[in-house]
């Protein structure tokens, strides 16, 4: 079995497709879930792509004669496709070249000893590359309980650059040669939005970066040609169709991440539809941006939705912006430390107003409530002025306060949490970024349904695979690595977290009308799954089996085992 980056889950192969989207295919005997009304069906008919019938088996099988394929469920459960409410496609491309350098389950980094020793065997194996990069190390799991340094990794190299990025991708750490190809010494100084930390008692750079810091590598690391990123897409959409994700959406797309999305839909290599939100800084972003707006049809799988905003950093990474102290601040950094913004509020009201009157939907990315506050306070005036746009997304929203979710209904606000944080990143919180009180709001599900606030989840990836059934899980258990209960009060149903990964995640994209329930005329985008996970256990819920994934009519995932 091939493995993707960092997760070391076996990538299964898509099976000769038994489906074709032209032939009438019907569906039964099995729990029809569809997130519509009625809630469920007894059979399912598609044809050409779309749901065309939804009733009784008796009835449906009329419609189905001859050339018509009948799909026997034996009793398992038939969805509406996974959305993926955010996460980065060419990201989680890009890194099919990086090393695993994550700590266990995901990866095998269990102190900063183990990550020199993945990138050596990095370095081996790919002797010819020019680069040594690794990704997913994570400083809350190591037994250092810090990052790695520039003189560390220059253990590993120091001639080649080396550089690894933190599993919250809003850090990264560089070797000195890689400090040296970014022109970063003594005397750069900290970018606005960025730190570049140091040596205690000096200005010389100890390789470790946060936030707009990174830019000064990222844009000197080699990229794959156009060629072989777009022979890696079929991979890559498999990847993500294995568990069960029809839409994938990339968020703060970059030039070069729109120039590869494009060609891809021009070549027709995208088996998946995906989403695009260009990141609003890019400097060459307006011709790749359409001047009319975005549009809400695809070109073979793919549309520019809108545009994706950083306010704030990483709350494991402690630069999310807060407006109380972090529990334990970083060390050298003092106690009343709360992290920091990444945009001055006027930035972000001419930036907020400026996309607004072009039609582009905002996704900003707001860990922190101080970054909520910021959004809200400006938000709040654009309204006032008549500048705002209905649907507006706060991706992560995880410490977003109950009177901060009051000011999001009123403003039409969508908060798109990362609720995987309470397994992955639970105790880190708990322990030393939160403390016991705030780390059980992280994420706050529970207050959301009981405001009415439509909502969705994710789990954007590569921060953390796109696995969606451990994601509902997570959702509804809020259970931490070592198998504490974080924050019971705000645990989802089944059916609410099941909501925000299909009807309500199709919403937040503007595309009701067309995906996430399983209704006529809606796209024959559907996921079979070997339990019901409305009435399973939902303890049991990251158990939950993939079998077949279905885009419009055509299978891209077959299970291969079951």
């Amino acid at each position: 079995m091939k493995q993707l980056f960092g997760w070391g889950l076996p990538l299964a192969l898509a099976l000769h497709s038994p489906l074709s989207a032209a032939t009438p295919t019907l569906f039964h005997n099995g729990n029809i879930i569809t997130l519509a009304e009625p809630a469920q069906a007894e059979a399912l008919l598609i044809n050409e792509g779309k749901i065309t019938a939804l009733g009784s088996y008796q009835q449906l099988a009329k419609n189905c004669q001859q050339a018509c394929k009948r799909v026997d469920l034996k009793g398992r459960t038939l969805l509406p496709g996974f959305i993926d409410a955010h996460g980065h496609y060419t990201m989680t491309l890009d890194y099919l070249g990086y090393r695993n350098v994550a700590s266990p389950p995901v990866g095998p980094a269990n102190k900063i000893e183990d990550i020199l020793a993945e990138l050596k065997q990095q370095a081996s194996a790919r002797p010819d590359e020019q680069w040594i990069l690794g990704a997913g190390y994570d400083d809350s799991l190591l037994a250092e309980k810090r990052h790695p340094t520039r003189w560390e990794l220059d253990q590993v190299s120091k001639d080649k650059p080396v550089f690894i990025r933190h599993v919250s991708g809003h850090l990264g750490v560089c070797n000195s040669r890689c400090l040296e190809l970014a022109h970063i010494d003594k005397n750069t100084p900290n970018p606005e939005g960025g730190v570049f930390r140091r040596k205690p008692d000096t200005n010389i750079p100890n390789g470790v970066m946060e936030e707009s810091a990174l830019h000064n590598v990222t844009h000197v690391i080699p990229s794959p040609s156009l060629q072989q990123q777009l022979e890696r897409l079929t991979e890559l959409d498999r990847y993500y169709a294995q568990y069960g994700i029809t839409t994938v959406q990339d968020g703060a797309t970059s030039s070069k991440g729109l120039a590869l999305l494009q060609a891809a839909a021009k070549g027709k290599h995208l088996s998946l539809d995906v989403i695009a939100y260009p990141y609003y800084a890019w400097t060459d972003l307006d011709k790749f941006l359409p001047s009319s707006g975005p549009g809400k049809d695809y070109n073979n799988g793919f549309r520019i939705a809108g545009v994706k905003l950083v306010l704030d950093g990483s709350p494991q990474g402690k630069t999310a912006w807060l407006s109380h102290p972090y529990h334990e601040p970083p060390k050298g950094l003092p106690k009343d430390y709360k992290g920091y913004p990444i945009l001055k509020d006027e930035q972000l009201k001419e930036t907020l107003g400026g996309f607004y009157s072009k039609g582009y939907q905002i996704l900003a990315h707001a860990n922190g409530d101080a970054a909520a506050e910021q959004m809200l306070r400006i938000m709040d005036k654009l309204k006032a002025e008549q500048k705002h746009q209905p649907r507006s997304v706060m991706i992560h929203a995880q410490t977003v306060r109950d009177d901060q979710l009051d000011r999001m209904a009123a403003l039409d606000i969508i908060p798109s949490f990362f609720v995987a944080h309470t397994f992955y990143w639970g105790d880190w919180h708990r322990d030393s970024v939160l403390g016991q009180s705030r780390a059980s709001r992280i994420s706050p599900l529970r207050s959301a349904s009981e405001k009415n606030i439509r909502y969705t989840i994710h789990n954007d990836t590569p921060i953390v695979p796109p696995d969606m059934p451990l994601l509902l899980w997570t959702a509804t258990q809020r259970q931490t690595r070592s198998g504490q209960t974080l924050g019971k009060a705000q645990q989802a149903t089944a059916l609410e977290a099941l909501k925000a990964i299909t009807i309500d995640a199709a919403y937040q994209h503007f595309e009701e009308d067309r995906k996430g329930s399983l209704a006529v005329g809606k796209l024959a985008d559907l996921v079979i799954v070997d339990r019901n996970p409305l009435t399973m256990p939902s303890a049991e819920l990251k158990d939950l089996k993939v079998l077949q994934t279905i885009k419009e009519g055509q299978v891209v995932y077959q299970n291969p085992v079951n």
